[in-house]
């Protein structure tokens, strides 16, 4: 899907991971980290940890040898309230990039959105010149709080917002424009520019292309195989919906969160709490697929 669409960058997950570990196609690959988790040795524990975190690089560089741009690589979910725990599981992804012979520079560290994972994000940033990703993104509060931790690019979610509404309330269709995601994206995207923050908006997890043109204009966007494939044989013209300019002129008051107050202004979005735990969740419940599968193949 890579070499047919080209895009600039690519993003990896636990779930995409192990899905992929499961194709015939990139067995090898998978043999390359469990090798490498034992010739480590310690523990089974750490030699399944060890054979995880390189079949996360492995992939990675795969993907690195068809974009120009960056890859995203996920820190393990289950660290999501462990700040340290973050932090240090980051430094190791990018040390085993610099194995490989990858720079810095070409990855993204995707960490959740807690209040832990941006403050991971600010210190790797600041610290350690560490790129990071803030993903499982639903809430303004969460937006607010990775661009003060000066974070490289937030991936705020528009599908699973309208999968809770759609879920949780009466009216089961939306018109792109009313999409409670597409509405969520663009009151960041515009306080993002109304007060000059760097961090980048990239737009993820779209249901239909109607979300993806109705953000048409954001930093970036990360969209499956299976819409570009839609949006391929669409032939019409695409007017920028969102653009600074208009972003500057918005009514949008700048407002500070300390940990208190993010996690109030949080935890008063119902949606934003329910999709971000559920999140978490999963991707936790796919790493321990994977590890279960790897493990397999540690012991034989």
């Amino acid at each position: 899907a890579i070499d047919e669409y080209k895009p600039l960058d690519a993003t990896t997950n636990p779930s995409l991971i192990l899905a992929a570990a499961q194709m015939p196609a990139y067995q090898e690959l998978v043999d390359d980290a469990v090798a490498y988790g034992k010739k480590l040795g310690g523990s089974e524990e750490e030699q399944i940890k060890n054979a995880c975190d390189k079949l996360f690089v492995l992939f990675g560089a795969e993907i690195l040898k068809r974009i120009p741009g960056r890859v995203s690589t996920e820190v393990d979910a289950r660290l999501s309230f462990d700040k340290e725990g973050m932090i240090q599981r980051a430094r190791r992804l990018i040390d085993l990039y610099k194995e490989a012979g990858i720079g810095k520079d070409r990855i993204l560290i995707k960490l959740s959105s807690t209040w832990e994972g941006i403050q991971a994000g600010k210190v790797l940033e600041a610290e350690y010149g560490i790129h990071c990703n803030m993903t499982l993104l639903f809430s303004f509060a969460q937006a607010v709080a990775c661009a003060e931790a000066g974070v490289t690019l937030i991936s705020p979610f528009v599908g699973r917002i309208l999968d809770w509404y759609i879920a949780n309330g009466d009216k089961k269709t939306y018109e792109p424009s009313e999409d409670p995601g597409v509405k969520s994206v663009t009151k960041i995207y515009n306080y993002y520019k109304k007060f000059g923050y760097k961090t980048i908006v990239m737009g993820a997890s779209f249901r239909n292309t109607g979300e993806i043109k109705a953000l048409t204009g954001c930093d970036y966007l990360t969209i499956s195989p299976k819409l570009l494939a839609e949006l391929s044989k669409e032939y019409v013209k695409l007017t920028p919906t969102l653009s600074v300019k208009e972003a500057q002129a918005c009514e949008l008051e700048k407002i500070h969160l300390d940990e208190k107050a993010f996690r109030w202004h949080h935890n008063e979005d119902q949606m934003a709490v329910e999709k971000l735990s559920d999140g978490i969740r999963k991707f936790a419940a796919d790493a321990i697929k994977l590890e279960r599968m790897l493990k397999v193949d540690v012991i034989s």
